[in-house]
């Protein structure tokens, strides 16, 4: 079972780098929605939860601390973007570091092991690796359904496979076709 969890976690981190590759620094950083969801800020942050959840909360604190954990900066977002100083390759380092910090832990230890997660309720601290697996396995998930929306909208790339768009050519499909049928669906649904 554990193989099987390690194994999907693996999978979406590998998704989380690929879908970097081939931006330049703004596009990587850019904030794209409404709330200033970037590429790189969700890289930084799913990279400290990995350092946290399965390392700090089996007593192997993370070599390396972000600076906004250092001024408190990460209670305001601080996790969620990155700043100047902080290079794509950097942030992208950090998450491998982190991922491989994360390893150690799930390699060294069983599903049923136990850990304490500080920053949670003292009546809900106590939990298992398999719990935190299960957990980060979902991070990693619903963090990458933002990168692959927020990738899709800087340059049009789609799809869950590397090298692959995941939809029709633009040659072999009218998009915009497309989505004036969808809007006027929408609007047709609204008006009923």
């Amino acid at each position: 079972m554990k193989e099987i969890l390690w194994s999907a976690l693996r999978g979406n981190r590998e998704a989380f780098l690929w879908k970097l590759e081939g931006l330049g620094e703004y596009d990587l950083r850019r904030p794209m929605t409404r709330t200033g969801t970037n590429l790189l800020g969700v890289v930084k942050h799913v990279a400290a939860e990995e350092y946290g959840y399965l390392g700090e909360t089996f007593g192997r604190p993370a070599p390396e601390r972000l600076a906004c954990f250092e001024d408190g900066t990460v209670w305001e977002g601080g996790d969620m973007w990155a700043t100047p100083e902080e290079s794509a390759e950097y942030i992208k380092g950090f998450y491998r570091r982190a991922s491989a910090h994360a390893d150690e832990t799930i390699r060294t230890l069983d599903l049923d092991s136990v850990g304490s997660v500080p920053w949670w309720d003292e009546d809900r601290r106590k939990t298992t690796l398999g719990a935190i697996m299960a957990m980060m396995i979902n991070e990693t998930s619903r963090h990458l359904g933002q990168v692959d929306i927020v990738r899709e909208m800087i340059d049009g790339t789609a799809g869950g496979q590397r090298n692959a768009t995941g939809l029709p050519d633009a040659a072999d499909w009218d998009w915009e076709a497309w989505v004036a049928r969808l809007e006027s669906a929408a609007r047709a649904a609204a008006e009923r």
